[in-house]
């Protein structure tokens, strides 16, 4: 299960956190205006993350944005931090060492966007194999 910080206009049909996950190009997440953005993943079972791969549009990029991971009864921490930049492609981010985690979270601090904005039309996370 997962969970974001908002969506723009509360649109979720159009704008949803749905968008995040279906293999669609077309879709996207977009979430409302204002700073911190963030989204939440419940794993699950505890899995071991080395890399993200984030899709954002251009414009509506994250800045001075880092991960949180914890297990499924503790509280999270900061595990790395990362620099998107402000580009339509996929963008691949590795940890600086992999983490094992049940619960994990992508914040945004700020955006490319003068309000606050992020876009994100892909969300795929990592495991070693």
């Amino acid at each position: 299960s997962f969970r974001v910080s908002s969506v723009l206009n509360r649109d979720v049909k159009q704008f949803g956190k749905k968008h995040l996950f279906d293999g669609d190009e077309e879709t996207c997440w977009n979430s409302d205006q204002g700073s911190p953005q963030w989204i939440a993943l419940d794993l699950q079972k505890e899995e071991t993350v080395n890399a993200f791969h984030i899709q954002f549009q251009g414009g509506f990029v994250g800045q001075n944005c880092h991960l949180e991971a914890g297990p499924e009864d503790g509280s999270l921490e900061v595990v790395d931090h990362f620099y998107p930049d402000d580009i339509n492609s996929l963008q691949v981010f590795k940890l600086r060492e992999p983490v094992s985690a049940k619960k994990l979270r992508f914040v945004f601090n700020g955006s490319t966007d003068f309000f606050g904005r992020i876009v994100i039309y892909k969300l795929e996370i990592l495991s070693p194999t």
